[in-house]
Order: structure tokens, then sequence, then C-alpha cells
């Protein structure tokens, strides 16, 4: 070995979460490096849906000029298609803000560069572009003491030494499984699209059409481009087989559903553009145990990217990280017994952000994509709870914007949706049809338990 080169913070991967807790702890003073294996723009089609608590995050990181010169889009609510019903709901104002909530999207791997070059504008970070072969650990200890790195073109490997090693390589991270049992998992794929000049019903809203076939999410990722995605279950596309296979499915059973502004440009899409795919993936975080490591962002935490709250989960967690592990409260990364206490603090402290964002993302998917009729009755009640206005959708819009709010509130709103759309089923079906309405709004209030009490026992158990 060649060269040893010894920091306070090593950071693998530059991504979101990286990158943002590179340029944090580099401003306390802390000595980083940021290794990432290809530091060309990333090409991906989701990470690009920043909620109105991201932007914050991204303020409180002092990283807000990161949005400028990306042509990036304001977000100031959503657009809800549920059979023939629509529903809208925005970012309201809260007491103690300066300015209405707003979320912003963009092209992924734009905001990754103007990331990456906020924490190489950082005096004491220092960015390389390598691969790590191995991350190294006191052979008596076991705690993690460093990275072993491979640069392309370089002939011998290099070994990097640090007291903390923040492990922030993605949902396909390399090394999550030596230190962690649990692995993502998946029961479905978005498959997205880039759309040219598409015109989408609401400017500065993200669209969503459910309850027609599969769930649709559409938003803007720049002034000309709108980015479209497709829940497609993996069961329905082993059936497919291959990528015509699925144009096709898209072109029958997406291209008839989405609003008609947007249909032109989707079949042009489908002709002519580049369809890919990603794994919906879901991964409950675990508390941290290895002395010298934390895990941070997607290698951590995953939850569906239905509400888009991925970036903004881990850029809070980046703010978090970097107040837990402040110099005024750890001046000295070295005494690891301090550091494994306060992580284990983290652990706990960031779910009062992450806890309901990982919840409400789990429950809206298993509550939309089934076709079961019980559901179907909740379905139509969120719909309408969402439709009777701020009085109903405030808190929840605040929540999924990943904004302040107790994770119990989630609850009341989750079960005020189950019992308004029991109501409202009731009346429908009047008294004739009385006795069959109660058992089915029966159904409805043992699926809402049964949606929500899996993703709060995965929050609370670990």
């Amino acid at each position: 070995m060649e060269k040893r080169t010894n920091y306070d913070v090593i950071v693998i991967g530059a991504g979101i979460a990286g990158s943002a807790a590179a340029v944090a702890f580099s401003r306390q003073g802390r000595q980083v490096l940021l290794v990432e294996r290809n530091l060309k723009e990333p090409d991906r089609i989701v990470g690009e849906l920043l909620q109105p608590g991201g932007v914050d995050a991204l303020s409180e990181l002092g990283l807000v000029d990161c949005l400028e010169g990306i042509d990036a889009t304001p977000i100031n609510g959503y657009h809800l298609y549920w059979k023939d019903e629509e529903a809208s709901f925005w970012f309201c104002e809260r007491e103690g803000r300066k300015r209405k909530p707003q979320g912003s999207s963009f092209h992924h791997g734009k905001f990754v560069t103007k990331l990456r070059q906020a924490a190489s504008a950082q005096s004491n970070t220092t960015v390389i572009e390598s691969t790590v072969m191995e991350i190294l650990r006191d052979g008596t200890s076991s705690h993690v003491t460093g990275i072993l790195c491979s640069s392309s073109g370089q002939m011998d490997e290099q070994q990097f030494f640090a007291p903390l090693t923040i492990l922030a390589d993605g949902s396909t991270s390399n090394f999550r499984s030596q230190f962690t049992p649990h692995r993502p998992k998946s029961q479905s794929r978005f498959w997205g699209l880039e759309l040219v000049d598409a015109k989408l019903p609401i400017p500065q809203y993200a669209h969503a059409v459910l309850g027609r076939g599969p769930p649709i999410l559409m938003y803007p990722i720049s002034s000309h481009q709108t980015r479209i995605l497709i829940d497609i279950p993996d069961t329905v596309y082993d059936k497919l087989g291959n990528l015509a296979a699925v144009r096709e499915y898209l072109q029958d059973h997406v291209a008839p559903i989405v609003p008609e502004s947007v249909q032109p440009q989707l079949l042009a899409a489908l002709r002519d553009g580049r369809l890919r795919s990603m794994p919906n993936a879901w991964l409950p975080s675990t508390k941290n145990t290895t002395p010298g490591l934390v895990i941070l962002g997607d290698a951590s935490n995953m939850r569906h990217p239905v509400t888009g709250s991925g970036m903004t989960v881990a850029l809070k967690d980046a703010v978090l990280l970097a107040k837990t592990l402040n110099p005024d409260h750890v001046p000295d990364l070295e005494d690891t017994a301090k550091v494994l206490k306060k992580l284990g603090g983290f652990h706990w402290s960031r779910k009062e952000h992450s806890a309901s964002l990982n919840m409400l993302a789990q429950a809206l998917y298993f509550l939309f994509v089934p076709e079961d009729k019980g559901l179907q009755i909740m379905q139509r009640g969120f719909i309408q709870y969402v439709q009777d206005g701020e009085k109903n959708f405030a808190e929840p819009a605040w929540i999924m914007g990943g904004l302040p709010v107790s994770p119990f509130r989630l609850f009341y709103h989750f079960f005020a949706i189950a019992l308004y759309s029991i109501h409202l089923h009731l009346r429908r079906e009047g008294f004739m049809g009385l006795g069959h309405a109660l058992f089915q709004s029966a159904s409805v209030l043992v699926s809402a338990i049964c949606i929500i009490w899996g993703p709060l026992v995965n929050e609370l158990r670990r």
C-alpha cells in the first residue's frame, strides 16, 4: 500500500444523503473524505420529487441554492384521479412559517451534481472517484476503521482511515448485508418515461391516477419535460416477460386512463422514448450496533416511492446526524463509546420525521393497489375526505410533505378516513341495504387496521 490518509469522517457514496452529510460535517470543521464510484451525472427515473420538508432540510444545510440553475419546478400540491372522481390538496400555510410550504421537482442527476459540487467546494472535504473494495475493521474489536479503495487507472489500492465511516451507497448497497440482517423487499417496479411538452392539468402540481388500473404518478422535471411513473406488480411483469410486451401493456392499460392533455405525449414516448424501471423497495431502518459506522439514506431505510419522500428523509437524516455528532456534543469522534451511544439516540430521534413518511407511503400503496371491494369503500372515502377541503387535508398534506407533525396524527387521520368512508357508505346504501353495508363496514375497519399495523410494528420494533 503506497498511501495511507487519515480523516475525521469517511462518506461512502456521493448521492443525496452522502453529499449532504459530507457538507454538514465539513462545515463543523471535520476533515471529510467523500468517495464515489462514478462521478458522472447520474441518470435515474426516481429521486426527482422533493417535498417541502426536504426543501427545509436543504435550507438548514445551507444548500438550498442547489435547486437553482437546474430548471427545477416548484410543487405546490397534488391532484388525484380516482375512477370518475377528482380531488386536489395543497401544502397549506402554517403558523410560524414566513411563506407557504413548497416542494420542488427536477432531473435527479442535475440535483446530485449540484450537491457534489457543493461538497467539493468545502475546503476540508476531499472528493475522490474510486471504488470501495472493503470496509476495514479492527481485528480485535471489530470496530470499523476505514476503507480500502481501488481507482480506475491506478495499479495500487489505497487505504483511508477515520473514526467514523458513513455508509450511504444507496438502495443497492454493496456493504449493507455486512451490518444488518434486513434486505430490501419489492413487490413491484416503477416503469418510467419522459414526456416532452406534456400539459399537466394543473401546473406545478404532481398528479396521481388511482383506481383505474396500475397506479400512475406524473410530475414536471423541467420546463419542457414531465416524468410519468407506472407501478407494475412483479407478478404482472413476469407474465409480460419483455420490454416490448411492457410497452404494449402501457399502451393498452395506461394511455387510455391518463388525462387527455397528456395522452399524445405518452403515446409518443411509448413509441420512441426510453423506457426504464426501478424496483419499489421497502427496507425498515435498523439500530446501529457497529462501532465506527453509521448507515444513511436508502442504504439504511426505504419506503414505497408513491409519496416521493425518499430524498426528504435522506436530507433530514443528514441534518439530524450532523446535529447529533456536533463537536459541541462529541468533540472527538475517536470516543467510540460516546459516538455509539449518540447513534443509538439518532436511530430513535430520526423516527420523528421518518416514521410518518414510511408508514404513510406503505399505507397509501396497500390502500390503492388492491382491487378489494372493502378497500374501494375506503378509497372513495379518502377522495371525498380530501374534496371536503383544507379542514380535512391540511395536516395530512403536512405529513406527506415531511413537515413536523406528530406521527400519532397520521393514525388519527387514517382512522378518521376509515370512519368517514363507513358513514358515506351506510348513507349511500340506505335502509334496505343496511345489513350488507354493516358487514362491509366491518371489513373496512379490519382492512384499515391491517394496512397500518404492519408499518407501525416495523417502526417500533427496530
